[in-house]
């Protein structure tokens, strides 16, 4: 496929409302499919620039998706807020939440260097890493805070994995039936977990990992530290085994972070999410499987969610 072949794989509209934000003299020279997202497409576009050398630049684009709106003017607002905060993120170049200009709600922002690291290999330092970073993000203090974050499990729609202990997720479902707990607001990624987090991992010395930027900022919300700490648990499960998921939340405390006082509090919110993941385990699998892990099959996903729910219960005691 040549340059020009790929670069038609953008929908025109799209193509010159990218175009019309690029400097002088600039051009799009081709443009990279990238994998990983569940609800939107994303695309690396490199771009000749007026001295011949070229940049990089990532296109998001959620097609026939209910809530893009929302989710674009949440996201520019946070790569609007974030730069000089310390936060890595992506700058913002442009957006077009209702698609007065593309065929589809789009977002373009800066490309940044690393890569997703998904592997077991150095997951050991990675995992204090992630906890600072998250530390970072909830200490930030917007001027206008994003809206109120949304729980959209409920005890009805929990998908109870075949073969699961019955009584650990009935015990577990019944956590959520209560009220949730009082809260401090902090400012939440709210879908922070190692797909959003890119690491520069200098060969060979997997622990010598350094994060040079968190993606995906759609979700941003005002809400209790937890809920993040609970998300970025249960992917770390389901990723690398239950013990992880478990030890996250000591990783997130040991970095100056702040959970719920109470251990019948902070359970509510790791419950939560985790049964919340009940109802997606396809798809939060696929796109991990497309990254390299593929004996994480669907399947084996379930499993390690049951394992990792019933410790949560056990943990409880």
């Amino acid at each position: 496929m040549t340059d020009h072949d790929e670069v038609a794989t953008v929908r025109p509209l799209t193509l010159a409302w990218v175009s019309r934000h690029l400097e002088v003299g600039e051009r799009i020279v081709r443009a990279e499919a990238l994998h990983g997202g569940i609800t939107a497409e994303m695309r690396r576009l490199t771009i000749r620039t007026q001295d011949e050398g070229t940049r990089d630049l990532v296109l998001r684009t959620f097609v026939n998706v209910e809530h893009a709106e929302d989710w674009l003017n949440r996201e520019a607002g946070a790569l609007t807020l974030l730069p000089g905060t310390g936060v890595p993120a992506p700058g913002l170049v442009a957006v077009d939440p209702t698609a007065a200009h593309c065929e589809y709600p789009s977002l373009l922002m800066t490309h940044l260097a690393g890569r997703r690291v998904l592997d077991d290999e150095g997951l050991e330092a990675r995992v204090p890493l992630l906890a600072r970073q998250l530390v970072a993000i909830h200490a930030l203090r917007p001027a206008e805070r994003p809206r109120e974050y949304v729980a959209l499990t409920t005890a009805d729609t929990v998908v109870t994995p075949k073969g699961a202990d019955a009584a650990a997720w009935a015990a577990a479902i019944d956590v959520i039936r209560r009220p949730a707990p009082s809260y401090e607001g902090r400012f939440l990624h709210r879908d922070f977990q190692p797909g959003n987090v890119l690491f520069d991992v200098p060969p060979p010395q997997p622990a010598g990992a350094r994060i040079t930027g968190v993606v995906d900022w759609a979700a941003t919300s005002w809400g209790p530290a937890d809920l993040d700490v609970a998300h970025c648990s249960t992917n770390l499960a389901l990723l690398h085994g239950p013990a992880w998921g478990l030890r996250f939340a000591e990783a997130y405390q040991e970095a100056g972070g702040l959970l719920a006082a109470a251990a019948s509090e902070r359970l509510y919110w790791q419950v939560r999410d985790g049964l919340a993941c009940s109802e997606e385990v396809q798809s939060v699998a696929r796109p991990w499987r497309e990254a390299g892990r593929t004996e994480l099959t669907t399947r084996t996903v379930e499993e390690r969610l049951d394992a990792y729910v019933t410790a949560l219960m056990d943990a409880l005691g």
